[in-house]
């Protein structure tokens, strides 16, 4: 069983709306905002002005739909502090985008000058950390990426904050489509994912809500009811067991049609919400750099996709709170009397 310190309660319960479901607005990209504005331009770096008024017209026009918004502290967060409603929760992006790649996988890091202590100091509510992983990528590549992660995991214990983790396989070498895009990877094997996720529920690894992709190629899946669902939904269940506490799903730049269709299997295994961006404002992002009209379909056809997706949430999702991880009494703050102030450590 899980017992929650008061810090990671709190925290996820600023993550969560009312209901305790997570309907959370990823705000954090850096290569996919970054990337196409610098070909936009012709340049090698896109200019710090656009990525930066792109996040803050995120922020302004989708945080309203959102219950928590995850933000980066290269562009985001400076544009989002004057701007982001205290009534909304607040998760800060730790990895650094600019993974090192090699024959044997790719390394993660630390985005340098930020840490747990930092985002505790601030404000955050969560730190996020995205690590990429294959269990069949070098041993040595893999001990890197654990001790990365049971690295952060220890620091989110040590500051009482909830570690947010989110996994995504990707080509190795040996493999036919190869990208460095953030985006999920073609013909990705089931097993590779739900095995990452097995790996990464330990105990050690102090991960307290996973931000997990399809296990299968997004545009494989059905959705409940269409043809062949319920062969989908065993791998969907397979993936919410392992995992073993409150889980939401990210979009990895899935289309909205395919996203929606996971998130209907992922609510039958017991998801708690969603994590996701592109899958809400790619389509108004590819209007750059015309601002209005963004700003238009952010407000219309980006709004409009976010509440079908929140009362898709509000009907089948499950309360985190709820998880059976905590036990029969659910998610709740321990030892609820005076002893607690006794028991609970400091920094």
């Amino acid at each position: 069983m899980i017992e929650l310190t008061p810090g990671k309660l709190w925290g996820l319960r600023r993550m969560a709306d009312a209901g305790g479901r997570f309907k959370m607005t990823a705000v954090d990209q850096r290569p996919p905002i970054k990337n196409p504005i610098a070909k936009h331009y012709g340049l090698d770096e896109a200019p710090y002005g656009d990525v930066a008024g792109f996040k803050a017209l995120l922020i302004e026009t989708l945080q309203w739909d959102s219950s928590a918004l995850l933000l980066d502290p290269h562009y985001a967060v400076p544009q989002a502090i004057d701007i982001l409603s205290p009534e909304k929760g607040l998760i800060v992006t730790l990895e650094d985008s600019i993974f090192k790649e090699t024959e044997a996988g790719r390394l993660s890091s630390e985005i340098d000058n930020w840490s747990v202590e930092k985002i505790k100091r601030m404000g955050g509510d969560a730190v996020k950390v995205l690590a990429w992983y294959r269990p069949d990528a070098g041993e040595a590549v893999n001990r890197h990426q654990q001790d990365f992660v049971k690295r952060i995991g220890e620091a989110c214990s040590r500051y009482d904050i909830p570690f947010v983790f989110e996994l995504l396989v990707y080509p190795l070498a040996k493999d036919a489509d190869q990208t460095k895009d953030y985006v999920e990877m073609k013909g990705k094997k089931t097993d590779d994912v739900l095995k990452s996720v097995e790996e990464f529920a330990k105990p050690a690894y102090g991960v307290d809500l996973f931000k997990l992709e399809s296990p299968l190629n997004a545009s494989d899946v059905p959705g409940v009811g269409g043809e062949g669902w319920e062969d989908a939904q065993a791998a969907f269940d397979e993936m919410g067991r392992l995992a073993g506490r409150p889980w939401v799903m990210l979009s990895a730049g899935a289309g909205k049609g395919a996203f929606r269709n996971i998130l209907t299997h992922a609510y039958r295994a017991g998801a708690s919400g969603y994590l996701a961006g592109r899958a809400i404002w790619l389509d108004a992002f590819s209007h750059f750099p015309d601002w209005e009209r963004m700003r238009s379909e952010l407000k219309g056809e980006g709004t409009a996709y976010m509440r079908d997706l929140n009362a898709l949430t509000d009907a089948e999702a499950a309360p985190f709170a709820a998880h059976t991880c905590y036990g029969d009494e659910g998610a709740r703050f321990r030892p609820a009397d005076a002893s607690f102030r006794s028991g609970y450590s400091g920094f």
